[in-house]
This record gives C-alpha cells, structure tokens and sequence, in this order.
C-alpha cells in the first residue's frame, strides 16, 4: 500500500490532529511513511516529526507554525474544524478563514505534483444556491478583511458551519484553477456524519432526525478511518489527475438525493425546528 501511495519520505502537514479525522490522516500518513507535521491547539498522542501548537483564529498563530515547519512541503490536509454550537465568527475562522489563511501560507513551499485536501461537509450543499456571494467573501484578501466581511454579514454567517463549509466548496474549485498552473492539486471531501469526538457537538444542536436522513442509504455513521482514507487517496499522487474535485464521502447519501431516493423534507423540517 505504502508503495502504491508513494508517501515515503513525503513532508505533509496536517491540521486538527489531535482528534477525529485529523488524527486518523496524520497516524495513516505515519503508517505510510510520511514525515508528518501537525499543528493543532491540543497536542497530539502521536509521534510526528513535528507538532506546533496553533490557534487558525489567529493569523500570527499559523503564521508561526507555517515558518516553524518550513522546507518544501508536498501536501498539507486541512482537517481543522469546529462545531455549530461555537460562536459563528470562531466557527468561521476555524473553518474557512484561518484554513484558507494556513494554506496561503503554506502554498509558497509546496511545488510541482503536491497538493491539498480540506475537509468540507455534506452540511455545505447549500453552496450553488448562493455562489455570487460564497465568491464575494472568497475574493475578499487577508484573514482580517474576511473577518470584516463576515461581521458585516451576519445573515449570511448565520451559525456558521454551513456557510463556512460552503466556502469551502467554492474556495476549492476556484483555486483549482489557478493552483494547477503551478502544478499544485486541491480538492475537499464531503462527509457524512462521523463518529468523532464532534459529534457530541452536532447531536446536541441538531434534530435527531436530520442525522438519521444524512446516513442513508448506507443507515450508520462513517469512521474518521473511512474519511482519513479518502483524503490520503485525494493528495496521493495516483490521483494526479484529480483536481477541483468537491468528492462526497456519504455512504451514498449525495447520490440518492441527486436520484431523488432520499427525500431531505424530514431533514429540511428538522432543521427549521
């Protein structure tokens, strides 16, 4: 496996690896013979070649990390993220803000045939309803010139977590576009609920049954090992010719919505109660 993934020796970072899905890459990428960086503001159990505690709510925090860290690096797997039930402007500087600020970071040191992966969520299918405005705040520059953007929206921000995952989305396939021009991949995942230590989180500000509707067809929730699994294929370089790709990993949830074998009113009712 190792050889076929072909990350021996490779420099990676991974944000958010203390837990969850974060955990699940960085130790799989160690597995694999990676020389694996994590930055995350809970110390990690795992042994990496580095970890640098950081705080993606403030840009000197990442900016530090990121210089710590340098050399080249040839992928960066943007696992960080925060729950609804925080505040929204920190559940958008985790989530979008401070992730696309990491990344400006460290996109100087990656070169030809690396690349990244972010984790987005199937909570962020909202995002073709509104993309003019997702690209509004997307073309706006520098972490504190979103941050204005977003307290100036606070319609827009709502709690947070969709819309900062939409960002996601629509951030990704922008950025393909230009990022391959230097022969640098991106693209995000789209989970379905996770058994993570999160989603404590989700299951207290979210109505029972719009997670029931979230795991069909499949009718259980995903491992952070499943997720981990498809992020690692994404910034492999089998998948070199994979770019701008918003890939779900749902159990089959996407494709029965887009063939109309899920019905998401249950989901659209629990939501609004």
């Amino acid at each position: 496996m190792a050889d076929f993934l072909n990350y021996a020796g490779k420099r990676v970072i991974v944000s958010g690896c203390f837990s969850g899905m974060g955990e699940a890459t960085a130790r799989t990428l160690v597995s694999l013979g990676a020389e694996v960086h994590g930055v995350d503001y809970k110390e990690t159990a795992l042994s990496l070649a580095s970890f640098n505690n950081i705080d993606l709510r403030d840009p000197a925090s990442i900016d530090a990390a990121v210089a710590k860290i340098g050399g080249k690096v040839d992928a960066l797997f943007n696992c960080a993220g925060l729950p609804q039930t925080f505040p929204p402007l920190d559940v958008m500087k985790v989530n979008y803000i401070g992730t696309k600020h990491l990344t400006e970071a460290v996109i100087p040191l990656m070169g030809e045939g690396s690349a990244i992966a972010s984790i987005s969520s199937t909570g962020g299918l909202g995002w073709s309803r509104r993309i003019p405005l997702l690209i509004e705040l997307i073309s706006v520059a520098g972490f504190e010139g979103a941050l204005k953007w977003c307290e100036a929206h606070p319609e827009a921000v709502n709690e947070g977590y969709s819309f900062s995952k939409e960002l996601v989305i629509v951030w990704t396939m922008l950025q393909s576009s230009t990022l391959i021009k230097k022969g640098i991949r991106i693209n995000c995942t789209l989970p379905g609920p996770t058994q993570t230590p999160m989603m404590k989180e989700f299951e207290s500000a979210t109505a029972d049954i719009v997670l029931k509707t979230a795991m069909q067809p499949i009718d259980r929730r995903s491992t952070p090992q499943e997720q981990a699994n498809a992020l690692v294929f994404l910034n492999s370089e089998i998948s070199s010719y994979v770019n701008g790709v918003v890939l779900p990993v749902d159990g089959g949830f996407m494709g029965g919505v887009t063939t109309g074998q899920i019905d998401l009113r249950p989901m659209m009712s629990g939501a609004a109660s």
